[in-house]
């Protein structure tokens, strides 16, 4: 009885003690407490083994005689000069990506390839519908309402030269976070597979929703070894080895908050066996052998290359070349991606299938300047959370070598929104009549196998405009021209990409007339679309040239970024 009384009165003193806090203190217990409150919510099991279904023992046809298996491997905020393919500024240091690589070499690389937007969520769910997201309400990137209330501590500064904008009203009438994304009205790529009697797998990074109408197996996936939001490895634990950007306040955030966990068909958390690249690949080879004598499709959304920075020590130790620790961190986790895809072709291979598997490997966007690594995107401007070609351009390859012709070079844009409807074509199965359909089919303009080259040096098709929305920043790319509209601040960003591809000279003041025909396509495309499913309630300045560790100043030129 008197432990429990001296219990109830720590716990009145505590409460009082926070009570008196100032604001900012109160906002750092907030900070350092959603950890454990996630340890409380979301207990984690130790780590077990995964009972992936096992498909037909004995074959009923032979690969080539099915509709072929599909993977799309997606790396997580991957430059796309960290790829060798396009120059690799990793490269420079001594980490190539040979696999990555190689799945262009035996199909095409596509050299113009747009994310579906700048940021995650968003381009995600541009590749698994073939829409564009803001038709059907998503807009932004899922943010908990909790957020507002620390984003102001988090990026109070006094040397911030614009402010970040926190709408605590909008922040309140937010949704729960788990309650944020894709809705169920939606038809993904795996629910027009199932059509042709596809086996789906989603393995990795879902960020669509966790409510169990959002979570892919009510998307249309039949098994999902979901991820929780985090770490690759526990913070303390010998086999990895962290960068922490002291100068990113997210970034201070994060670490004691993240969590290592993932989840199996909705079932309880437990822990990855390892390293957590290293842990979905062994899950993908796992399933391809599960399932090598039927059709399937594995979507395998890797959380690397994204923050935290976390390398395993076998990787970093192969880089003792690169001096700077954050960016031997980066290189070994690049390493690891690379790795990742090299195994995954290796089990197709080894189960008879190489032949007759689509794979598509591309990233959701470009790399983010909040990590402190100036050449991520190099020779293009600009980060992830920016509609400039750094922050869309992504390093994008498909193979297919049963029916693509090897060393294909497509130089017109694509687009994530072309992934669904190529895949669905290939596998016999039909794009949704009901309602706007916005991707291509890229099957239609690449060589055949066995089939003589045309004239033209390289595959192509006829060109279609490609757009982009985030709040108040809007873009559109049409022809070889491209416009970024910011309302805040109030500009104009035009450029000629054929003779300017790095966007460097802004021609909104020298070309009215072409500013003019792109404002009216962009007002065109975006009128009449769905309201967002959420609203944004935090404005965020991005600095276009510098990353977030590099001094500002007032020339330099900015947009704001909406969540």
């Amino acid at each position: 009885m008197k432990r429990s009384r001296k219990l109830l009165i720590a716990l009145l003193l505590l409460s009082v003690a926070v009570g008196w806090l100032g604001y900012a203190n109160r906002l750092l217990v907030l900070q350092y407490s959603l950890g454990w409150y996630t340890d409380w919510a979301h207990p984690r099991a130790a780590a077990q083994d995964v009972p992936w279904t096992q498909g037909p023992k004995e074959a009923q046809q032979t690969p080539a005689q099915r509709p072929p298996n599909i993977i799309v491997i997606l790396a997580d905020d991957l430059g796309i000069n960290d790829v060798t393919l396009h120059g690799g500024g990793r490269s420079a240091e001594g980490v190539p990506t040979p696999h990555i690589d190689g799945i262009a070499k035996a199909g095409v690389r596509f050299n113009q390839a747009y994310a579906g937007s700048a940021v995650c969520t968003v381009s995600r769910a541009a590749l698994l519908t073939g829409r564009y997201p803001w038709r059907f309400g998503v807009e932004f990137t899922p943010t908990p309402g909790q957020m507002a209330r620390v984003a102001g501590s988090l990026y109070a500064n006094p040397n911030n030269l614009y402010p970040i904008n926190v709408d605590h009203d909008k922040a309140k009438a937010t949704p729960e976070f788990d309650h944020l994304g894709m809705p169920a009205s939606e038809k993904t790529v795996a629910e027009l597979l199932k059509t042709r009697g596809y086996h789906n797998i989603h393995i990795g990074k879902w960020h669509l929703g966790s409510t169990a109408e959002m979570r892919p197996n009510n998307q249309g996936f039949d098994e999902s070894l979901f991820m929780e939001s985090g770490l690759y490895l526990p913070e303390n634990d010998p086999r990895t080895v962290n960068s922490k950007q002291d100068f990113d306040p997210i970034d201070r955030f994060l670490w004691p908050n993240m969590r290592f966990g993932v989840s199996y068909n909705g079932g309880a958390w437990f822990e990855p066996k390892r390293y957590l690249t290293d842990y979905f690949t062994d899950e993908a080879v796992s399933a391809i052998g599960q399932n090598k004598h039927r059709p399937f499709f594995m979507y395998l959304a890797h959380w690397g290359v994204h923050t935290p920075l976390q390398a395993s020590k076998e990787d970093y130790d192969a880089l003792p070349h690169i001096k700077d620790h954050r960016r031997r961190v980066y290189g070994a986790m690049i390493r690891s991606v690379d790795r990742s895809v090299g195994r995954v072709m290796q089990a197709l291979k080894d189960n008879g299938l190489d032949q007759n598997t689509i794979v598509i490997f591309s990233s959701d966007n470009g790399a983010p300047g909040y990590i402190g690594i100036p050449d991520v995107n190099q020779p293009y401007r600009g980060w992830k959370l920016t509609f400039f070609e750094g922050g869309l351009r992504v390093p994008t390859a498909m193979q297919w070598p049963a029916q693509i012709a090897a060393g294909q070079q497509f130089n017109q844009p694509t687009s994530h929104i072309d992934f669904t409807p190529t895949v669905v074509a290939a596998a016999g199965a039909r794009m949704p009549t009901d309602r706007s359909i916005d991707g291509v089919n890229l099957l239609t303009a690449l060589k055949r196998t066995g089939v003589q080259a045309p004239k033209s040096p390289s595959p192509s098709m006829s060109p279609r405009p490609l757009f982009w929305r985030d709040g108040g920043l809007r873009a559109v790319q049409a022809n070889q021209w491209k416009l970024i509209h910011s309302a805040k601040p109030d500009k104009d960003f035009l450029y000629d990409l054929k003779t300017d591809p790095t966007e460097q000279t802004n021609l909104a003041a020298s070309h009215p007339a072409k500013l003019a025909e792109l404002k009216a396509l962009l007002n065109a495309h975006h009128r009449g679309m769905a309201e967002p499913l959420w609203p944004t309630f935090i404005e965020m300045p991005i600095f276009i040239d510098k990353t977030l560790n590099q001094v500002h100043n007032r020339d330099d030129e900015y947009t704001y970024w909406y969540n």
